[in-house]
């Protein structure tokens, strides 16, 4: 490749890194805003459950359809349009006068984002062929992304002390329209099917229906328990429609998603990692979103403050990780990543209710563990993708990312309100003020300690007591990680494929 043309292809990282974080910051950026939402636009509890959950909902429902569309129309083009989706959506969000307004806003992003976020990856390849830019851009483009769950809390923190909730959306709207014209003007047009191929429709409605109600299904969990009749209902429609996925994907001539991709031990154990690791970020930034607020009485600013070591963690890790890997091997940095995950879960588990000092040590032990892993496992995975899977492929293995996201605030978050409600029943409150506390810790406490004062740390201690099964639960999910370290490939096919031909060609291999 050409300087100049590595010159472009670095520009257009920067640029679709940028887009990334964009989308990255709206998974938790709302979590601030909630309080503002509920006075000024008199959102009720369960519009305020909806205005959060669409946005995964929507995002993890229709990613496989658009990384597949995408191949056929133009992965370039269906890019630049989503990002402009992404703009207007965002402004349309900015502006809503009432709590139906803003749910179909941020479905709108949910559809946006499941387009932008496939496609901005696919391309990856064509802009770095060669394999150790590839895996450097696909670690930049990862931290990007990463690094916008726990910035969230700290750009709408920021933007709330200064301007209405409204802002939080805005922001997007000259990032994306920024982003938009140069993906048009900087990254040349793909496609990753052959001209003519028909687009599975069946297949997109069996996948959209399948993927949203599993999302759903465990959204449900967390409100209504893991035995209630929504759940189990949801679960088994999600069931039904996605082995009717699978059966049709594996018959049909032009498949949505080459589901062989998951044969590739590089794919496959990259996507299990990246999508596990993001189930545990994903619950912990809710988790701990919830305790500054409850238990040390942070604002939106606060909050976000509190979560400024996870992100330098994450920084520093990100920086470190391609030489530890050139130095270690993949095997032993994904190993040594995992155990320090695991080693932030059992702090969890045992001292939840340390004072922040514990919640710091837990925040750099994630970072620095999810910044070594979550860049390692997607390089790992797209390594094992030529040019023609790169869509199909970075739509399964994001979906499945996305999923596994919203299962980390479903599935902990039930386990947490499980176990906070039961150690609830035993403090003693007025009733009005424990009808409060049933529906939510920080709107617990808030109210405790304008009309129960002294009930305030018997709520905390039941939340740190949700904390801590939580805790468990993550740190089976880290040894689970820990396992699965032994069936990352010591080179992907595509590095073995290269060795082989430089052995047929007399030059000698490499350590």
């Amino acid at each position: 490749m050409s300087i100049t043309a590595t010159r472009s292809s670095w520009r257009a990282l920067g640029v679709l890194s940028l887009a990334m974080l964009v989308i990255g910051l709206d998974t938790m950026v709302l979590m601030v805003a909630l309080p503002s939402l509920s006075t000024e636009l008199g959102a009720t509890t369960n519009q305020l459950q909806w205005i959060t959950t669409v946005y995964p909902l929507v995002l993890g429902a229709f990613m496989i359809p658009l990384g597949a569309l995408g191949d056929r129309w133009g992965r370039s083009r269906l890019l630049a349009l989503s990002l402009l989706g992404f703009g207007a959506a965002s402004a349309l969000c900015a502006v809503s006068t009432g709590p139906g307004m803003l749910i179909a806003g941020r479905a709108l992003l949910g559809l946006c984002a499941a387009a932008a976020t496939p496609l901005s990856m696919a391309v990856l390849p064509g802009l770095f062929p060669e394999p150790g830019e590839r895996q450097r851009a696909m670690g930049i483009w990862m931290a990007s992304s990463a690094l916008g769950m726990p910035l969230g809390p700290i750009v709408g923190g920021v933007l709330l002390q200064h301007f209405w909730w409204g802002s939080v959306f805005l922001i997007n709207v000259p990032i994306a329209m920024i982003g938009a014209i140069a993906v048009w003007r900087m990254i040349p047009d793909s496609r990753g099917v052959a001209t003519g191929a028909r687009f599975d429709v069946p297949g997109s409605l069996l996948s959209i229906v399948g993927f949203g109600a599993l999302v759903y299904a465990f959204t449900e969990a967390g409100r209504s328990g893991w035995t209630s009749a929504a759940f189990l209902a949801w679960l088994g429609v999600a069931a039904a429609f996605l082995v009717a996925f699978v059966v049709r994907e594996l018959r049909v001539a032009y498949p949505l998603v080459r589901l062989d991709l998951l044969r590739r031990p590089g794919f496959r154990a990259g996507t299990i990692l990246a999508a596990m690791s993001m189930m545990v970020l994903a619950g912990a930034t809710f988790q701990f979103s919830q305790e500054f607020s409850a238990a040390f009485g942070a604002d939106a600013l606060g909050v976000g403050l509190r979560m400024l070591p996870i992100i330098g963690a994450l920084i520093v890790a990100t920086r470190i990780g391609e030489p530890a890997v050139r130095a270690l091997g993949r095997r032993t940095v994904a190993a040594g990543a995992c155990l320090l995950l695991l080693a932030a879960c059992v702090v969890q588990a045992t001292a939840a209710s340390g004072g922040y000092g514990v919640y710091a040590v837990m925040s750099v032990l994630l970072g620095l563990g999810l910044g070594g892993l979550i860049p390692l496992a997607m390089s790992l995975a797209t390594l094992d993708l030529d040019d023609s899977d790169a869509g199909s492929g970075s739509a399964l293995l994001q979906s499945l990312r996305q999923i596994a996201s919203a299962l980390g605030v479903a599935v902990l978050g039930s386990v947490v309100s499980t176990a906070y409600l039961q150690r609830l029943g035993t403090v003693d409150m007025p009733r009005a003020v424990r009808a409060v506390a049933e529906d939510g810790v920080v709107a617990g406490t808030a109210v405790a300690r304008a009309a129960a004062p002294d009930a305030v740390s018997g709520i905390v201690a039941a939340y740190e007591h949700g904390l801590a099964a939580s805790g468990l639960v993550a740190s089976a999910v880290c040894v689970v990680l820990v396992a699965l370290c032994l069936l990352i490939p010591a080179q992907s096919a595509h590095e073995q494929a290269d060795e082989d031909e430089q052995e047929r060609d007399g030059v000698p291999r490499t350590a």
